[in-house]
């Protein structure tokens, strides 16, 4: 345990709203102990964006982590070359010119087809109904599990997630997680021998990565890959609703998709935390850390950080978001960012309002989590037709 200071935590608080504790942790001890999570955190955006680079000091690896049991040590948990290599074997399926060329007709065809069928409803649930089956078409096809079906996509995804955040150690949270990744692995072996050409598995494959590496890492994809999309979809929809004026802003070109999504990523943080391992004995402003200290590294309080955002609880698609940290800092920034702007601002968003005339929401909107936040439901409706 390092000798920061300690700060206590409601737990049932924290996960329905994280942002006020993590507002008194900022102004009140930067770098806490907090003893409800067994783990140092680090809440200023500067402290973070310095020392997640200092890998040899705050380590990836974590042997005994919740992922790595759960999920196999994939390249999140791999730090300098072996990280890199991992890195660089899956590059050519998420590159930004791949993302451009090859994977975007194909995201938009499936989301165009699947909000066509959706538009005679006329009402919906945005996350069920919309962001998520968007998001795990889009997955199944990066990932080269072509035969999962959006549903199975979704639900192993939020299994894994739920596992990796599963600090409390409840056993039926496991359980699910051990169910969730058995069925990755069979989709795995089923779609091995002819793996869909630029998919993840495809070019791992190619690059002769060990089976143990290509299963982490199909695994660490998913994880990062369908939540999070999927929550950002419907958040950011949710959010351009809830404040017309920011939509009336992205409508009439002074500012974008892409820029409302950024501020989304910033505001709500769908990726709220990175978890560290300490290597070695290190001291920062007078608070040491030990080997096998855990730390976590908050990006959701980095992004909402007063000594870089102006008013940072609130949402302005007008703000400029270049501080903000919402894929990470460091080596491992998130290695899927191009492709989750791609399908979120590049085509979920626009489709939304061009073709759900009239978007309006019907009902609350309830958010949950700290480690990954999203909506848990998103009730809207629509009336006439528009293209």
């Amino acid at each position: 345990m390092s000798s920061a200071p300690h700060f206590d935590i409601d737990l049932a608080a924290f996960a329905a709203d994280p942002y006020p504790q993590l507002a008194q942790m900022r102004a009140k001890a930067p770098i806490a102990w907090v003893p409800q999570l067994g783990a140092t955190l680090f809440t200023c955006r500067d402290d973070i964006h310095l020392h997640e680079k200092r890998t040899k000091v705050f380590s990836s690896r974590q042997p005994g982590g919740l992922m790595t049991t759960l999920m196999g040590e994939n390249m999140m948990r791999k730090d300098a070359d072996a990280h890199m290599a991992e890195r660089k074997a899956v590059f050519p399926a998420l590159s930004p010119r791949t993302v451009a060329t090859h994977w975007k007709p194909i995201f938009e065809r499936a989301a165009l087809a699947h909000i066509k069928a959706l538009k005679p409803r006329g009402s919906c649930d945005l996350v069920a109904d919309y962001a998520m089956p968007v998001s795990a078409m889009a997955l199944k096809a990066i990932t080269g599990l072509v035969d999962m079906s959006e549903t199975e996509m979704d639900s192993v995804s939020q299994a894994m997630i739920d596992g990796c955040a599963n600090y409390a150690g409840i056993q039926d949270i496991e359980n699910r997680c051990h169910a969730a990744t058995a069925l990755i692995d069979a989709y795995i072996d089923q779609n091995l021998g002819t793996p869909t050409a630029m998919s993840a598995l495809a070019v791992m494959k190619d690059a002769g990565l060990p089976m143990d590496s290509i299963r982490a890492n199909i695994k660490l994809i998913i994880s990062g890959g369908q939540n999070e999309p999927r929550d950002a979809i419907a958040g950011t929809i949710w959010a351009l609703l809830s404040h017309p004026d920011s939509l009336d802003a992205v409508r009439n070109g002074r500012t974008t998709y892409a820029d409302a999504f950024s501020e989304y990523a910033r505001w709500m943080a769908p990726i709220g935390m990175s978890p560290r391992e300490v290597a070695q004995h290190d001291c920062i402003d007078g608070i040491t850390f030990a080997p096998g200290d855990r730390v976590f590294f908050m990006f959701g309080s980095a992004c909402r950080d007063a000594a870089h955002f102006d008013k940072p609880d609130q949402f302005d698609v007008t703000r400029n978001t270049q501080a903000a940290i919402s894929f990470g800092a460091g080596p491992h920034f998130c290695a899927g960012a191009a492709a989750a702007r791609c399908i979120i601002a590049d085509i979920a968003l626009p489709l939304a309002f061009k073709h759900l005339n009239g978007l309006r929401l019907t009902g609350d909107v309830p958010f949950t989590g700290w480690a990954f936040r999203g909506p848990l439901q998103v009730p809207v409706a629509w009336t006439g037709v528009n293209g």
